[in-house]
């Protein structure tokens, strides 16, 4: 396999055609890292590679991701705090001329931006459940169940009954943090019509509420529901990539000799690395 930058939560392999995203387990990673495991980022996900200052004498490597590429990012719309960034690698300030090297290495076999027309990065795992304050959601990989709790539950959702919701009779997913106020996921119907009513009102919502739902548990849920019901999306063949500048391998490879005179980059590692770079033209 490729090279590996190492971080305080989460290791970076660098494929020829993808970042394969290791976490940590442990009582100081996220619960949400510990939930994913490993993620797989193809390089057409990919949009751009950003390093940034952290906290506390820290750096920060950052994957921006196609709109619409990963299930998981879109499920959460934006709502992750910067701490549980999945894309996100914290690293000591010291390593930042490596990770600086590894973010212009990426940034240069990077071919595709915009709206990605299909999901690029595989969904979490199924079967799936969580329990929420009215009820448990569990989710199969072909339809949602809800089942009530009476002691949570409101009457509207104990009239209904439990429910089972097959994925080809969805539209979509709404996903609030068990974070904020009034947090939940809704299912979206596509025979819905209309605005929905509350989620505590609404069967097809289960919502949050402080140790019930939590992120970790249901925001996976949440984009492995929002991949089934995509999945039917047309296939898009992806273009050829496109050969690499020889001026800007020249560059690389002077950077990367830098790094080597630096002691940051072993002989073995200078060696190879020049060797894949030279491959590209």
């Amino acid at each position: 396999m490729g090279d590996v930058l190492a971080g305080f939560h989460a290791a970076w392999e660098f494929g020829s055609d993808s970042v394969r995203i290791r976490y940590e387990r442990g009582i100081r990673t996220p619960k949400l890292f510990q939930a994913l495991g490993e993620r797989r980022i193809p390089l057409d996900a990919i949009e751009g590679v950003t390093l940034t200052p952290g906290k506390r004498g820290t750096v920060a490597l950052r994957i921006e991701l196609r709109p619409g590429a990963d299930p998981l990012m879109e499920a959460a719309a934006g709502q992750l705090k910067e701490s549980t960034d999945p894309y996100r690698l914290v690293l000591p300030a010291e390593r930042e001329t490596l990770a600086e090297y590894y973010a212009d290495e990426l940034r240069g076999l990077l071919t595709e931006s915009g709206p990605a027309e299909r999901h690029l990065v595989t969904a979490p795992e199924v079967p799936l459940r969580f329990k929420a304050y009215d009820g448990k959601a569990s989710f199969d990989g072909t339809a949602v169940s809800f089942r009530w709790f009476w002691t949570g539950a409101s009457s509207a959702k104990w009239k209904a009954g439990d429910q089972r919701f097959p994925v080809d009779e969805l539209s979509g997913v709404e996903w609030r943090s068990p974070e904020v106020f009034e947090g939940h996921l809704r299912l979206l119907r596509r025979d819905a019509g209309g605005v929905a009513g509350q989620p505590d009102q609404d069967p097809a919502a289960v919502v949050f509420g402080l140790g019930y739902g939590p992120v970790h548990e249901s925001l996976p849920f949440a984009a492995a529901v929002l991949a089934a019901v995509r999945s039917c999306a047309p296939v898009v063949v992806p273009t050829a990539r496109a050969r690499r500048d020889p001026a800007d391998i020249a560059e690389r490879i002077r950077h990367l000799g830098e790094l080597h005179q630096a002691g940051l980059v072993t002989d073995e590692e200078f060696s190879s690395k020049k060797a894949q770079l030279l491959s590209e033209l």
